[in-house]
């Protein structure tokens, strides 16, 4: 009986429900916003693609830049204690 995970008159029933659920007035504009939907999800899959090389680059200057403005501030907080404890002093 189940020979097959899905046979022609399977198709048949789903294809009469899906008929009677949405009715054939709303399939055409339903297929149309479904095509119009997968056209948009390609164009954007396709477009992060190609953003995808540019960006590493940059992602990469930016995390180095903010590792040298705290040693800086490192550097700058290590001598000024100095400098206040010997004129308090």
């Amino acid at each position: 009986m189940l020979r097959n995970g899905l046979e022609p008159w399977h198709l048949l029933i789903v294809a009469i429900v899906i008929i009677v659920l949405f009715g054939s007035k709303k399939l055409p504009d339903t297929a149309r916003a479904l095509g119009k939907s997968m056209r948009i999800l390609k164009s954007e899959a396709k477009a992060m693609k190609d953003e995808g090389g540019t960006q590493e680059p940059v992602q990469q200057t930016q995390q180095t830049q903010p590792v040298q403005s705290v040693q800086s501030v490192q550097s700058v907080q290590s001598t000024q204690p100095k400098a206040q404890t010997q004129t308090e002093s």
